[in-house]
């Protein structure tokens, strides 16, 4: 019975080395994309939503405010008994203008409770950043001295057997 095992094959090892090395590279790119999408949602909602909103309650405020001199101007008008298309076009702006402001309102609570509904995510994929950047590269690096040991295993020559024998 020989004392030294023959290891002939590594390739299982290298496959899985160079899986691992696919692995982390992919999980670091899905890391950078979730972490760019957190930045730019919060700027997105603290910077460009409140001033798109803005300028559309401005906008709305001044339809209703057209819409309203126009009901006015029809109201006196002679020749009009009911201004009935012209109070529809002031409910019409009104209801654009309360939902404008219902908006920028709901904007505002979301950019006020963004950090502190994220940031317990966030941490969660930094977390992982470091498992990645530490943990799996340190396997990788285990890896590599793995068949290291296991290539001198496979060179180093048969012990001599053991003429000895007990009595």
């Amino acid at each position: 019975m020989p004392d030294q095992a023959r290891i002939s094959n590594l390739d299982a090892i290298e496959a899985f080395r160079s899986a691992l090395i696919v692995f982390i590279s992919k999980t670091r790119q899905a890391l950078d994309t979730a972490q760019d999408a957190v930045k730019k949602t919060r700027a997105w909602l603290q910077t460009e939503q409140p001033a798109f909103w803005a300028s559309q309650i401005r906008a709305r405020q001044k339809r209703l405010d057209q819409a309203n001199a126009e009901l006015m101007s029809a109201r006196m008008s002679e020749f009009v008994e009911t201004p009935a298309a012209q109070q529809m076009a002031v409910r019409k702006a009104r209801a654009a203008l309360e939902e404008a402001q219902a908006k920028m309102d709901r904007t505002k609570l979301w950019a006020r409770d963004y950090d502190r509904t994220v940031d317990p995510l966030s941490r969660k994929l930094d977390s992982l950043r470091d498992f990645i950047d530490s943990d799996l590269v340190l396997a990788v690096a285990h890896l590599v001295e793995l068949q290291k040991i296991i290539e001198a295993y496979n060179e180093a020559p048969a012990p001599a057997a053991s003429s000895e024998t007990a009595n």
